[in-house]
């Protein structure tokens, strides 16, 4: 099936970052709405604060609610279609939890009957609300709310990955109840995709859900290996589209590339727009896209304290609303594709992932990671196929695979 490509932002208030829901001005959104869609973008990414939106495991905030209501009104009058993360979760190093989950409160956010049932109310709220708003693209479960359910995270609320797989099916079967048949969908960060033993997996990641989400970026050790107009950095996005394919049941799943930035100092802001446009031009090349979101729309102002350096210079326009250079890309690749149908040629010579060698040879710097990008490097398009699909006749001609090729096979 070939789609139009979707070309948006994920939506970082210009005043105030995600603290704006404390002090909601719906013409401080719009005028930052204004600028998103001077870009010619065709959607956005929302963020509520989950703790603000349900500060309370039985209240959920009627008003907290209208005003999501009323953003996706805004952002209708511009054009701009909308797509809503319900567990916030974790956002740019920062957690927002209610307080009924943590402390005196403590309850596991994926086993604790209680939190999962309230998880479920809340999001099945959120997509009700919704439901009749025609630019209503869909939910997302929560952003990269895996690196709750164990390390790096100081606390984290140990899981299963059969009890992570429950959850998620019961997450995502709450957004269908609040607004059938939309874009409903989960994001983790790439340990899903790149640490053994993450209780959140590839399959899960690659069969749950209406699409599989990815979050690009590199400075998970990409960049520092391969420098910042390496092959595997500038490509890395589109390994992730292709790896992600790998693990689909369906060859025709739709993969949304729903974050992806271009990170100080590694990605030096002088060469933000180069990464941008390359990364682009990579990942467009991947057959099954159903879009790219970027991140982010505006800076974070340097009045706000404690982010790590890199988050403040994230935006595709400045905190006074102005476009970047990595905007004016995003924003000439958006015209170039606007109408036309996406159908970049197929992958025909496919990678041969043996699952039996763990995820971390799928990380930068394992074997499975340096031989794609090798390939890359070569001229080669390589799409990616696990080793229990590479005896398979039916499952290759669905996606167009003619030629196999292992690691040993490559220099």
């Amino acid at each position: 099936m070939h789609r139009t490509l979707r070309f948006g932002v994920n939506y970082t208030p210009a005043r105030g970052w995600f603290h704006h829901w404390l002090d909601f001005d719906l013409q401080e959104v719009g005028a930052d709405l204004d600028s998103i869609a001077a870009l010619g973008l065709d959607h956005v990414r929302v963020f509520p604060l989950w703790p603000l939106f349900q500060p309370n495991r039985t209240l959920i905030r009627p008003r907290a609610v209208e005003q999501l209501v009323a953003l996706a009104d805004a952002a209708a009058a511009r054009g701009l279609d909308v797509a809503v993360d319900g567990l916030q979760g974790h956002l740019s190093s920062f957690d927002f939890l209610p307080a009924w989950t943590r402390t005196w409160h403590r309850r596991n956010l994926f086993t604790d009957p209680e939190a999962v049932a309230a998880q479920e109310e809340y999001l099945r709220t959120l997509a009700a609300a919704l439901a009749d708003r025609p630019n209503f693209l869909g939910m997302t479960v929560g952003n990269e709310i895996d690196q709750f359910s164990g390390p790096p995270h100081p606390d984290p609320d140990p899981v299963t990955p059969e009890q992570a797989g429950r959850w998620l099916e019961r997450m995502l079967a709450a957004c269908e109840r609040g607004a059938p048949g939309r874009l409903h969908v989960h994001a983790e960060y790439d340990a899903a995709w790149y640490q053994d033993g993450h209780p959140f997996t590839p399959a899960q990641a690659a069969r749950l859900g209406a699409a599989t989400a990815v979050h690009s970026w590199v400075f998970n050790g990409t960049a520092q290996r391969h420098g910042r107009t390496g092959t595997a950095t500038e490509h890395h996005a589109a390994y992730l589209v292709e790896l992600s394919k790998a693990w689909a049941e369906n060859p025709a799943r739709p993969v949304w590339l729903q974050e992806v930035g271009a990170p100080a100092p590694l990605i030096p802001p002088e060469h933000a727009a180069r990464f941008t446009a390359a990364t682009l031009e990579a990942a467009l090349d991947c057959p099954g896209l159903w879009g790219v979101t970027w991140w982010c729309s505006h800076d974070v102002s340097r009045e706000l304290a404690d982010f790590p350096e890199l988050e403040y210079g994230l935006g595709l326009l400045t905190n006074d609303r102005r476009p970047k250079p990595a905007g004016a890309v995003l924003a000439r690749v958006a015209a170039a594709w606007r109408d036309r149908e996406h159908r970049p040629p197929v992958r025909g010579t496919a990678l041969v992932l043996d699952e039996s060698r763990g995820r971390s040879a799928c990380a930068p710097g394992g074997p499975f990671f340096e031989a794609w990008a090798s390939l890359t490097a070569e001229g080669t398009r390589p799409a990616v196929v696990l080793s229990r699909h590479a005896e398979d006749p039916a499952h290759l001609s669905a996606r167009g695979i003619t030629q196999l090729l292992r690691v040993k096979e490559v220099d």
